[in-house]
């Protein structure tokens, strides 16, 4: 499943957030793929689509970033499928 991921930064803003990824990674566990990320041009928000079969993956990764970021997740489909079922 994808889902879009809507990061809003906390009162410290994306510093932090970037200071952390830098020195841990990602802090993704097993199963959960990264696939891509935007930044808005204020840095407030990061936009990033995510992939995973099991939703306890997602939810296990926001909790560890959860003290900095605020998080918005959204059940996504491509653009394809959603012609596809459209179609039907």
């Amino acid at each position: 499943m994808l889902f879009m991921v809507v990061e809003r930064f906390r009162e410290a803003g994306a510093k932090p957030v970037y200071e952390r990824a830098r020195e841990q990674g990602r802090m993704m566990p097993e199963g959960l793929r990264y696939v891509d990320s935007w930044v808005d041009a204020g840095f407030t928000r990061c936009f990033q689509l995510m992939e995973c079969d099991d939703l306890s993956m997602l939810m296990t990764w926001i909790s560890r970033w959860s003290d900095l970021v605020d998080f918005e997740v959204v059940p996504v489909v491509t653009s394809a499928q959603a012609a596809a079922a459209a179609a039907h």
